[in-house]
């Protein structure tokens, strides 16, 4: 008899079926016991009167992991209507060793530091399993949008020699004997082979090692890339951002729904267009002081709620940072001195998405490094490609734990990610 899950059930009406799984609850009552089966799917409710078999479910542990033989019954009461009768229970191991706290109960009542402490099986609760679905559906999303519009995947290197944001810092390791780094970013790469298929994208993990200890930094995360040639500014670059992120958003609506109602999520609508002010606007709209060169997490909370409130949407795009915040590689906009056009995504007051223009001519380059006091020496493989060529061409990043914190409401961003890495942590 082949194993089926548990949201195959019911199809299965007066048949015998048999289902696997973890032992997430027992219901041990006078007349008869409960023996709740978690799997991949969801939860099967199993019925047991039989005397051997109650006892058999007495002495299993939660999380121990079993076979259940039965009979499908409809019970609208039951999870998904319908439960098994008669069963034939076997343990498939030995007595699991119970976690630290019920994973039964609707929400994890322990505190976050033990729940990463303990991941591996936190991670089995449904709240915390419905956000690693929604991020591996938004994973889907993005790539399925980019394949659509002929981006190719690449996948660069994630050990390099030099840093990728001039100033940053950086994890160095030895190499062979040779200095080395964790890449930052696969902007250099990404930007190279635009000159290959023009149009590419990747997704992958990127290391920071600034000693952020907040809510929404990580040391590393993942990277959603894309570097897109053949653009007249920023905003061709804007305007795929946007229909990635509707792209995005459908496919957790088609493929997570299941798990967006664990977690009590309805999804933002995405504007036709994402409204957009620049800099210098953002700085008064926030009442922030005008000679700011960035924005502070209040000023885009304040953005954020002006974007809801006078464009009901949930996104807003910040343009024309000052160069002076952005990498060297930053286009400067011709029309506004000491401005890029570059751009930020915020997303429900929370910057999202950082990208813009690149420079694409060799002189812009060896310019803007002499520019900042900076030798050529560091960037020359990065540099001298754009003596062979390459179009006008811009690209975005965006964190993918970032963007399912703020989707799915979490005051943390470690709780929708599996094993965090970040100032303290290291394990597991």
């Amino acid at each position: 008899m082949q194993r089926i899950l548990s949201d195959q059930l019911t199809p299965h009406i007066g048949d015998p079926v048999r289902i696997a799984g973890w032992v997430h609850r027992r219901r041990l009552l006078k007349s008869v016991a409960f023996l709740i089966v978690r799997d991949a799917a969801g939860l099967a409710q199993v019925v047991v009167t039989d005397p051997a078999v109650r006892a058999t479910v007495e002495a299993l542990s939660e999380e121990t992991v079993v076979e259940v033989v039965g009979t499908v019954v409809a019970n609208a009461t039951a999870p998904a209507g319908v439960e098994l009768t008669d069963p034939a229970v076997r343990p498939l191991g030995p007595p699991a060793v119970p976690p630290p706290f019920d994973l039964y109960r609707p929400a994890l009542t322990a505190t976050l530091p033990t729940q990463l402490d303990n991941a591996p099986v936190a991670l089995r609760h449904p709240t915390r399993s419905a956000a690693l679905r929604i991020s591996a559906a938004a994973v889907a999303g993005f790539r399925a949008a980019l394949d659509a519009r002929r981006f190719v995947e690449i996948h660069t290197p994630k050990v390099v020699a030099s840093s990728t944001e001039s100033g940053a810092n950086v994890f160095a390791l030895d190499w062979f004997g040779r200095p080395a780094y964790l890449a930052q970013s696969p902007q250099f790469y990404k930007q190279l082979m635009v000159g290959v298929f023009e149009r590419v994208y990747e997704v992958g993990p990127v290391f920071r090692a600034e000693p952020h200890d907040t809510v929404r930094h990580l040391a590393q995360y993942t990277s959603l890339d894309a570097e897109l040639g053949f653009v007249t500014d920023h905003r061709d670059v804007m305007a795929v951002l946007r229909d990635t992120i509707a792209g995005m958003l459908d496919t957790v609506g088609e493929r997570a729904a299941a798990a967006l109602a664990t977690l009590g999520v309805e999804l933002p609508a995405m504007p036709a267009q994402i409204p957009a002010v620049h800099f210098t606007e953002a700085l008064r709209i926030a009442g922030a002081p005008a000679e700011e060169v960035d924005l502070a997490p209040a000023h885009e909370r304040a953005l954020g709620e002006w974007a809801r409130r006078e464009h009901g949407s949930e996104f807003v795009f910040v343009t024309g940072y000052p160069m002076a915040k952005r990498p060297f590689y930053t286009h400067p906009d011709p029309a506004r001195p000491g401005h890029s056009n570059g751009f930020d995504l915020l997303f429900r007051g929370l910057e999202l998405v950082t990208g813009g223009q690149r420079l694409h001519r060799h002189s812009d380059y060896l310019a803007a490094l002499a520019a900042r006091g900076e030798p050529v020496e560091p960037y020359a493989g990065y540099v001298d490609a754009f003596r062979h060529g390459l179009p006008p061409h811009g690209g975005f990043a965006i964190g993918l734990e970032r963007f399912v914190a703020r989707l799915v409401g979490a005051a943390n961003i470690r709780e929708v990610t599996a094993f965090p890495r970040d100032l303290h942590r290291l394990t597991p």
